[in-house]
């Protein structure tokens, strides 16, 4: 699942997690981008000191067997963490998904953290460069979801991922218990006090009508790559 920032995808990662069949993983590729690319992200150190650094063993673990024995292997990405000396030819071993967010509303949430993100930030780049490989690979749109749907009726979208992935569907995708999980990624103290509070899919919050101030030049440039996804996503 490739996701951009403040777009749910912890929340779906809980999602996937509370199914039985399924082991989940939090953002793999994190420390190698934070290695190469020098973000200065909280908790940098230690996520670099406990995580793997080298992207072709973390490709070759997200590619091999399924651990724990699980029938499903359910891989948390943020898209811009794929830098471009990460090798593409891994990814046509997996199946993939796209969850986005409408960039208004995305923007909002992500200057609260960071102050003057770039449009690669948004990771909108990358995930319609994953999406057209995918496409061209297999012939069809890889399966896109919108966080907004999502949370406007949870079975509803995921019955329709997961039947667009080749999974079946269970009720067990919409609540789990709250607190942290061993698969949380080691940020999570940073990142994660909303989502280990949470025990379901909240309630959407009011629509943004409009970019956040300073911010109207980085909207304009995210709208058209959003509206490329967005074209293609999943409704109930």
């Amino acid at each position: 699942m490739w996701s951009g920032p403040r777009n749910i995808s912890t929340t779906l990662m809980r999602s996937w997690g509370a199914r039985p069949d399924t082991h989940v993983c939090d953002e793999p590729l994190y420390a190698y981008y934070l290695l190469r690319s020098g973000a200065p992200h909280p908790g940098r150190d230690e996520v670099i000191a406990r995580n793997e650094t080298d992207w072709r063993r973390v490709a070759a673990w997200l590619t091999g067997p399924v651990p724990e024995g699980k029938r499903v292997f359910y891989q948390k990405h943020m898209a811009k963490h794929l830098l471009p000396d990460v090798g593409r030819d891994w990814l046509d071993r997996l199946s993939h998904a796209f969850l986005i967010r409408e960039p208004a509303a995305m923007l909002a949430s992500f200057a609260k953290v960071v102050p003057d993100p770039s449009l690669e930030d948004t990771g909108l780049p990358l995930q319609c460069e994953l999406f057209e490989r995918m496409a061209e690979r297999t012939g069809r749109a890889p399966p896109v979801i919108d966080s907004r749907d999502v949370l406007d009726d949870p079975a509803g979208v995921l019955s329709r991922l997961c039947a667009a992935l080749g999974v079946p569907y269970t009720d067990a995708m919409l609540s789990w218990p709250p607190g942290r999980r061993a698969t949380d990624g080691v940020w999570a103290p940073h990142w994660y006090a909303a989502v280990e509070a949470s025990t379901g899919f909240g309630t959407p919050g009011k629509r943004p009508e409009r970019a956040p101030a300073g911010m109207e030049r980085l909207y304009e440039e995210c709208l058209p790559w959003y509206e490329r996804l967005a074209a293609h996503r999943l409704r109930a």
